[in-house]
């Protein structure tokens, strides 16, 4: 019989211990050790992804380009990189509630027409995702209640889901979730290190082998990541992240990792009672309830990946009614919102220190990019001054310490964008290389500092006030 003992491993990173710690020595985690029984008993050798262990020569490997698989939803497809690429592991996370298991079933709605898909839940019964099913099917579809290639189990042990795949042999595999699959050889309990590392290293086997794309579903932890170790985002060749606020109808889909197409890229759906309806133009609707010439208002240009955005950056300034004034960021950096008062205090003499700061990035829309500095900025300004920005302006650029603009990238795609929704105007860091001309379409008006900028957005109103500039 195989000798067994005891070891202690952090739920975070994957740290092993021999005996039990309050806080993780490695990643700092309060409480996340967690006790497991190993055996000693031999395993046998890991198997290779394509069943050969013989080098092969570079010239040898066929270099044809794998075609993809087309999905029907435009969003996603979008954050995939084209399409599903056979073979490949794509990780899906987000917060509880946000709609994962919803976008997946969508998915898997629109592939089963053309495609065998297998989906595996260890969460909810049959009954219940049938239900879900009848929900996002509309009435002019209901010819049956879904397609004829689309099959469920409910299965936790990954043994088990392996001899449903080899029964039905489908052509995309979806399990939901990664921390629900257990393997019997562990002793440990389902969802810890272990279970999850080795689950998803089986399920990535499986899929480089036999060429079956494998979508898995993962939760995450009160810090927003993945649980679990993090090597579960290197087994995987595809981590996609669905954000958004549950109080908000819209819901991002975020790439973080993809070795099939571009990392960052974002898909934008609006949560209905049909299920998560594709946004196929997001910057007209964050702007749709925009209030023009409205005080303390700023738009800016965004990219997400290679899309543009154009998002309302709102700012609200108030006297502090207590010793220290507050800055209260919502969408934005509180690192970068400080930096901003900061210059406007010492560079613009805007009295800041005695006010309570409020910034607003309207639909739930994460701004992480420096190139929405400036319209933080002039949002801020126009609130302290009560005095309305230039309503078909858009303002993009990153600002430095001493005041001054700095050009960000992409900024062609940028102008195009705002150009197509109507916008006159785009106020942006004086260009010091020459390079291709701006688009048609839009004035540019350059500047080189800040104060430069704000001169130039409150330029159409004639009673604004000349911002002082401090030396």
């Amino acid at each position: 019989m195989p000798k067994t003992h005891t070891r202690y491993v952090c739920q975070q990173c994957g740290r092993v211990s021999a005996g039990f710690m309050g806080r993780c020595p490695q990643c700092g985690s309060f409480n996340s050790m967690v006790e497991e029984i190993v055996s000693e008993e031999p395993r046998p050798a890991a198997r290779g992804l394509s069943g050969r262990s013989s080098p092969r020569r570079l010239d040898e490997v066929s270099g044809e380009a794998e075609e993809r698989i087309p999905v029907p939803i435009g969003e996603f497809a979008r954050v995939l990189g084209g399409g599903i690429v056979p073979g490949s592991i794509v990780l899906v996370g987000g917060d509880p509630g946000i709609g994962k298991s919803t976008l997946m079933l969508q998915m898997t709605l629109e592939m089963a027409n053309r495609l065998k898909v297998l989906y595996v839940s260890g969460e909810e019964s049959e009954r219940q995702i049938k239900m879900r099913a009848a929900r996002l099917t509309s009435a002019a579809e209901k010819k049956s209640t879904v397609p004829e290639n689309l099959f469920l189990v409910t299965e936790t042990n990954l043994d088990t889901i392996f001899e449903h795949i080899t029964a039905v042999k489908p052509d995309l595999l979806i399990v939901d979730s990664i921390q629900t699959v257990y393997m019997t050889e562990l002793e440990s309990a389902a969802g810890s290190v272990s279970q999850v590392r080795e689950s998803a290293n089986r399920l990535r086997e499986l899929a480089k082998s036999s060429g079956l794309a494998v979508f898995i579903i993962g939760h995450v932890t009160k810090e927003g990541t993945i649980a679990g170790p993090r090597v579960l985002e290197h087994i995987v060749d595809t981590v996609l992240y669905l954000e958004g606020d549950r109080f908000q109808a819209y819901r991002l889909l975020r790439s973080a990792k993809n070795r099939f197409g571009a990392t960052a890229e974002v898909g934008v759906f609006e949560m209905s009672e049909r299920g998560l309806a594709e946004v196929s133009n997001p910057s007209e609707a964050f702007l749709a309830e925009r209030m023009v010439n409205a005080a303390g208002s700023a738009i800016a240009v965004t990219m997400e990946g290679t899309r543009p955005l154009l998002v309302e950056v709102q700012g609200l300034t108030s006297p502090t009614q207590f010793g220290n004034a507050r800055r209260t960021p919502n969408g934005v950096d509180i690192n970068r919102l400080l930096m901003i008062v900061a210059v406007l205090t010492r560079r613009l003499n805007l009295r800041l220190a005695e006010q309570d700061v409020f910034v607003n990035v309207v639909g739930g829309l994460q701004i992480d990019e420096p190139a929405a500095d400036l319209a933080v900025a002039a949002a801020i300004a126009s609130s302290v001054r009560d005095l309305p920005l230039r309503a078909e302006a858009v303002m993009i650029g990153e600002i430095g310490l001493a005041g001054e603009l700095r050009m960000p990238g992409q900024m062609p795609i940028r102008l195009r964008e705002a150009a197509k929704l109507g916008f006159k105007t785009a106020i942006l860091p004086k260009r010091l290389r020459k390079g291709e001309p701006w688009p048609q379409g839009i004035e540019v008006v350059e500047a080189r500092s800040v104060y430069q900028a704000l001169e130039a957005g409150f330029g159409i109103q004639k009673e604004a006030p000349k911002i002082r500039k401090v030396a």
